[in-house]
């Protein structure tokens, strides 16, 4: 029996991931608001959209992640523009064990997860010091995320097969 558990433990691959580095790449923070002035209560309505980038380093082993964030907040009712804050914060990290046919998960879920609490504070520190409540953003699901990427990027190579003419 413990040979068994030995023999199926040996099996599973040993994955090894370490964060090299991470990085805000680019960042960018608009307060319209204090631009125009406010006539009138304000009443934020957030709108969040998340990309995801990633790419081999001419090191062996090592990958870059970017996860690539914009934040509308505009005043619901009027529909006004209040920020816009836009982010790509990077991280490089070296992972082994990992199958080829499993990398590009698990750099568009795992790597982004191991991200996103770095990603979260930034976001609110900004928000704060731009002259709004700190934005704490709710977890992302990046699985969900994945998946949504995989349907719409399926989807979009039917529809490329049917709009080929037949010969």
């Amino acid at each position: 029996m413990a040979e068994q558990e030995n023999g199926a433990a040996e099996q599973q691959p040993q994955v090894k991931m370490s964060t090299l580095t991470q990085f805000v790449r680019d960042l960018s923070f608009e307060n319209v608001l204090s631009q125009r002035g406010t006539g009138g209560e304000v009443n934020p309505e957030m709108q969040v959209a998340v990309n995801l980038d990633a790419k081999k380093r001419t090191t062996e082993n090592q990958y870059e992640v970017i996860v690539k964030l914009r934040v509308d907040s505009k005043n619901k009712g009027s529909e006004e523009a209040l920020f816009v804050l836009e982010m790509e914060y990077a991280g490089v990290f070296h992972i082994e064990g990992v199958p080829d046919d499993q990398m590009h998960p698990f750099l568009m879920i795992e790597c982004p997860r191991m991200l996103f609490p770095f990603i979260r504070r930034i976001i609110s520190d900004v928000t704060r010091d731009g002259g709004f409540p700190p934005l704490n953003l709710e977890n992302i699901d990046f699985v969900q995320l994945y998946r949504n990427e995989i349907a719409r990027r399926q989807a979009e190579a039917q529809a490329e097969q049917k709009d080929q003419p037949v010969t």
